[in-house]
């Protein structure tokens, strides 16, 4: 089974790292993404940049309408994810609580809609 995993934390503390913390955190994001690759649960994923450096599309009146940034502001921002493919919901929550992120953040998990080709 497929799901998402989705990484959110507050990107405003991001500048308060210093570049030590920054090394070791990164260390662990290196340490999660080889476990997670080479036991086969994920084909990878990736971080994203900033959210002030989004564009958001939506529909208002019948119109395109774009406008930059995200689509609304939340404590918490979308900051990156990876694909998994595991057996069940039980192994996704296992990488889910190993993921560095969760000690900063929320880590969601949604499973992908698989459509059959026809």
């Amino acid at each position: 089974m497929r799901y998402l995993l989705l990484i959110y934390g507050d990107e405003s503390t991001y500048g308060q790292t210093s570049e030590a913390e920054l090394s070791a955190d990164m260390e662990k994001w290196r340490e999660y993404t080889a476990a997670i690759t080479s036991a086969g649960a994920s084909p990878g994923g990736a971080a994203l940049q900033p959210t002030a450096t989004a564009t958001s599309v939506r529909e208002d009146k019948g119109e395109p309408l774009v406008t930059d940034g995200p689509f609304a502001e939340t404590r918490e921002q979308l900051g990156g994810y990876y694909v998994l493919d595991v057996e069940n919901l039980d192994q996704a929550i296992d990488w889910a609580k190993r993921c560095p992120g969760v000690t900063y953040g929320t880590i969601e998990l949604r499973p992908i809609q698989e459509f059959e080709q026809g």
